[in-house]
This record gives structure tokens, sequence and C-alpha cells, in this order.
């Protein structure tokens, strides 16, 4: 039997070729002018795609793949080194710091959620010249309380001045022939110089009661307590004049103690209290002024009163009658002992 071969395809010519390709660019070129979405066979059939839009195709160039929208995550260098491995992840963000509360605020506690700062009430100062009100009269010891002299004798001291009672009570004291002790604060002595003269040239004697008037005294670091107490003296004798001579400090509100007493003592002051305390720093009204001291004095005492911090009107009324009465009682005036 003869064998039959099966009959392949002749490969196209190289015009059908030609012919093609150019039926298909011109497919492609006819689509793209006429809004056609693709071209079809080789046989030159064109498909439009509906919704299409008909206007010629934008051709957008390529761009950067990173986001441009936000901040760029960096690496930051570890400690120690010049830089962090590339496959370091990135550090995970802070989260927002708590500010620190101010002098006088309290901060509530983080609730993730912004806090309002609750505004506490500072702690008072004393301004100067205005004492806090002072302790019981202060025992004796190495604290004065007593007359140099003792027997029936009384010391008369002035505190917070000079202030604008002090030249009115110096002119009661000069009609009782009186004498008497003004513990002066050191920035009220450098302000009045005058007054500072005055009282000496009248013969009565200075006392150092501290530059600012800070209670509790006794609480006060060395080095402020003895600033406190050195600066003040040093402003009362300059404003005195040369020959200006300290011979006493009071704490303001009696805050003596072992370190106090021994920087007094260093500088060649004594310690001074009181035995008798008629508070007439706070107002009290002219009887009770007078009543309490009448009640409290004993012979050898010293009274507490102030020229200065304040309204010194109650007690210079006040000392219009405590003097007669002082003098009728057969008191002499005195120093304070030390």
């Amino acid at each position: 039997m003869p064998h039959s071969a099966t009959r392949r395809p002749s490969p196209p010519t190289r015009t059908a070729l030609t012919a093609r390709r150019r039926l298909v660019a011109g497919c492609v070129v006819a689509a793209a002018t006429l809004g056609l979405a693709a071209c079809g066979t080789a046989s030159g059939a064109l498909q439009p795609t509906a919704g299409v839009s008909t206007q010629p195709p934008i051709t957008i160039a390529p761009t950067d793949s990173r986001p441009t929208d936000g901040p760029v995550a960096t690496v930051a260098p570890a400690p120690g080194s010049d830089s962090a491995p590339a496959s370091a992840a990135p550090p995970a963000v802070p989260k927002p710091r708590t500010p620190k509360a101010s002098a006088g605020t309290t901060a509530a506690p983080h609730s993730g959620t912004p806090s309002t700062p609750v505004t506490t009430t500072p702690v008072a100062t004393t301004p100067s010249g205005t004492p806090a009100p002072p302790p019981a009269p202060v025992k004796p010891g190495t604290v004065i309380g007593s007359t140099a002299s003792g027997g029936h004798t009384v010391a008369l001291t002035f505190d917070d001045g000079p202030g604008p009672a002090t030249g009115q009570i110096l002119d009661l004291l000069a009609q009782y022939h009186a004498k008497a002790t003004f513990c002066e604060i050191g920035q009220n002595a450098a302000a009045n110089p005058a007054l500072v003269k005055r009282v000496l040239a009248a013969g009565h004697r200075l006392c150092d009661h501290s530059v600012h008037h800070p209670q509790p005294f006794a609480k006060l670091p060395h080095d402020k307590a003895a600033y406190e107490i050195s600066a003040a003296r040093d402003m009362i004798v300059k404003a005195g004049g040369p020959g200006t001579r300290v011979s006493w400090f009071r704490a303001p509100g009696g805050g003596f103690n072992a370190d106090n007493e021994q920087i007094t003592a260093s500088l060649g002051m004594s310690s001074l209290g009181w035995s008798v305390d008629p508070r007439d720093w706070s107002r009290p009204g002219v009887p009770a002024i007078v009543s309490t001291v009448q009640k409290q004095l004993k012979p050898g005492g010293v009274i507490l009163m102030h020229d200065g911090g304040g309204d010194r009107t109650q007690t210079v009324a006040a000392l219009k009658q405590l003097l007669p009465w002082l003098v009728a009682q057969g008191y002499t005036f005195d120093w304070p002992a030390g």
C-alpha cells in the first residue's frame, strides 16, 4: 500500500507578512485616532469599548514610589555606633511628654488626655516689717528676758522700725525721760537713716532684728540665718553712722535656736527675748494693750511693742497711758541684760 503523507501548509511569503504588519499598524493608528479600545483580528476588524473616553490618552511619566505626605521615618544611629543596620525597624513614635509642674502648681496624673494644671495657693511669706504672730514669751536662759539692773526696773523695746510711728514714740519717751531699745529691720534702717540717727541722738540703743524678718526664723539654714543677722547689723551701723553700736539681736517671732544664738554671740551681740507681750502688732485695741502690760509686768521685765510693720496708732495711744502708769508704779527705765 502506498504511504500517504500529511500535507503541511506552506509558510507565508515575505510579501504576505509585510502586508499583515502594515494592516496591524494601521489598525493601532486608527484605534488611537478614533478612541477605540483595541484592534480586532488580523483581518482589520475594530471593536470599540463602551464608556471609554474619546479623548487621546494622557501619558504619565513614572514617579518615585515613596509617599510624599507626612514625615519620613528615619532610623537613629544606635549609641556607640556610626549608623544603624539597614534592616533595623523604624523607632516607635515616643509618647508625648507631660510638662513638669511649675512652682505653685500640681500636675494631674496622665490619663491619655491633656491635663489641666491645678493652681495651688503659694505659702504666704511675711512681708518685710509685718511680723507673724510671735510665740509665747521666751523662757529665761541664754535668751535675755530681763533688765540689766534688775529690781524695780523695766526695759521698753520696740520692733520692726524705724517706721512712721517711730518719731511719735520718741517724742513720748522724751516727755517721761524714758529710755528704750529699738530692734530694727535692716532694710528699714537703710531706708530711714535719719530716724536711726535720731534714735541714737536721743540716747536710746539699737538691736538687730534681721534684714527681712523671715519666719519661722529657727528653721532657716545656717547660711541664711548668718546673712539675716550679720547683714542687718551692718545696715543698721551704716545708717547710724560712725561709732554706732548694736548690742542685741532679736530673732523674728522669738525664733531662737542654738545655731542662731551662736551666730549672734560670734558677732558680739546678745540674744534678746521679752517677758511681756501685749500683741500690739495685732491691734487688739488700746485697752487690751494697756491691760496686758499691767497684768504681765513684773520688776525687771522686758516689754515687747512695735514702732513699725504696720499701723501703730494703737501702740502710740497705749504708750500715752502706760508711761505715766509705769512712773506712778515706781518703775525706772533700764536696758535689757547683756
